[in-house]
């Protein structure tokens, strides 16, 4: 097994049109639950993370690299800051902001494009790359929305994640599992 270590500094920072390049991704797992009549269902819960830096919770993102995809550094930030693995299965968007701690020679401003998927989560770690500074808390979207710290992630799950929710849910990335393609 491969040692679960953070990739840290700037040197391979991907930058287009003055905007840092950031990925991320809402992880999300099914609950089963009941209804008030008592028939089950299912209950959608997503992974938030506390900030290292102020008060309030966040999704897993950072740099996108230039030795990977968006959809790899997506899948690297949900491991190295949460603890989970699991299928992007849907590209939720891209979100401008403009960070305080983030301002560079490549950036002067902090401008960052955040590129969002959802990740359908396979995998909780017990031992990640950041656990020693971060916690992790599953919410239901409404609770989700209600302690999010950035605008910018509000609305990439109000606007991106909930309307896929509204939408089915329906897969719209290609799956990486081919071990079970014939028998589906």
């Amino acid at each position: 097994m491969s040692e679960l270590v953070a990739r840290t500094g700037r040197q391979q920072q991907r930058y287009e049109d003055g905007y840092r390049l950031i990925a991320g991704c809402i992880p999300f797992k099914y609950k089963n639950s009941e209804d008030d009549g008592g028939a089950p269902e299912k209950v959608v819960e997503v992974l938030m993370i506390n900030s290292t830096s102020g008060p309030g919770l966040l999704f897993p993102k950072g740099g996108w690299e230039n030795d990977e995809t968006a959809e790899e550094a997506a899948e690297r930030e949900a491991m190295e800051e949460a603890g989970v693995r699991g299928d992007l299965v849907h590209f939720l968007g891209c979100y401008p902001f403009k960070s305080k701690t983030l301002q560079d020679e490549c950036s002067p401003e902090g401008l960052c494009r955040a590129a969002m998927y959802a990740l359908h989560v396979k995998e909780e770690l017990e031992s990640w790359p950041e656990k020693s500074h971060r916690e992790r808390s599953w919410h239901t979207i409404p609770e989700a929305i209600g302690c999010c710290r950035h605008m910018w992630m509000r609305e990439a799950l109000e606007k991106g994640f909930s309307k896929w929710y509204a939408d089915g849910m329906i897969t719209t990335l290609p799956s990486k599992d081919f071990s079970n393609s014939s028998s589906d």
